[in-house]
């Protein structure tokens, strides 16, 4: 149905910055939400930001201020750009398209196979 192909990331040291992107092909027309998490090692995925099709955003506290979430302008990609970057947020991030019935609930979800990133000290 959908599949998305994210691309980015990197090693990057501290402080510096980041572009990600994600890809989408194929159709579902009840999405209305996507965005992307991260994994770290030893840790369970998380939020990282998400964008509606409204256009509103939420950022996970942790990123707030520092990453920023956007589509561009044909709506078939989304972006993801990070600054002042710090080690803990080293992790592999991973895009995500899905049919959300409130803030938090899910229905369908696709994924992407995600992009590692790499701050270093």
């Amino acid at each position: 149905q959908v599949q998305l192909v994210e691309s980015g990331g990197g090693l990057v040291q501290a402080g510096g910055s980041l572009r990600l992107s994600c890809a989408a092909s194929g159709t579902d027309p009840s999405i209305n939400i996507m965005g992307w998490y991260r994994q770290a090692p030893g840790k369970q995925r998380e939020l990282v930001a998400v964008i509606w099709n409204s256009g509103s955003t939420n950022y996970a506290d942790s990123v707030k201020g520092r990453f920023t979430i956007s589509r561009d302008n044909a709506k078939n990609t989304v972006l993801l750009q990070m600054s002042s970057l710090k080690p803990e947020d080293t992790a592999v991030y991973y895009c995500n398209a899905a049919v959300a019935i409130s803030r938090s609930l899910r229905t369908t979800s696709y994924w992407g196979q995600g992009t590692q990133v790499t701050v270093s000290p």
